[in-house]
């Protein structure tokens, strides 16, 4: 299911303070890094990226492995760098995203940087590294 590239997001809640999960794609995993980049689909007002941005400290689980992680909320133009980046790997999911959001691609690297711009991505970074 999902080539591998699924995880389980493990955060708290910012009003609550309860724990709270999401399936999230990983657009990015680097393994040598101990690095997930993840969208939000919807944008800045999806809980999950709120509760984020509240409190960075979460866990993900990937397969039967959990990790602690910190949320790190990368540049517009980072983001552009990871969105020209993704249809490399997975073309079909990165038309899918920007559709989803709105974005117009034409399948130019250009588009994908510009549509990344506009994308919330989140840096999961390995608490342990």
């Amino acid at each position: 299911m999902g080539g591998g590239r699924l995880l389980l997001l493990i955060h708290t809640g910012r009003t609550s303070g309860r724990s709270r999960e999401v399936v999230l794609e990983a657009v990015d995993h680097d393994r040598d890094q101990g690095t997930w980049i993840v969208a939000s689909g919807f944008g800045p007002d999806a809980q999950w990226y709120r509760n984020l941005r509240h409190t960075p400290q979460a866990t993900i689980q990937f397969g039967r492995r959990h990790q602690a992680v910190t949320a790190r909320f990368p540049s517009p133009e980072e983001g552009g760098r990871i969105m020209a980046e993704y249809p490399r790997r997975h073309p079909r999911a990165a038309r899918t995203l920007c559709h989803y959001m709105g974005f117009t691609v034409d399948g130019s690297e250009a588009a994908y940087r510009a549509a990344g711009e506009r994308i919330p991505f989140v840096r999961l970074e390995a608490a342990d590294r």
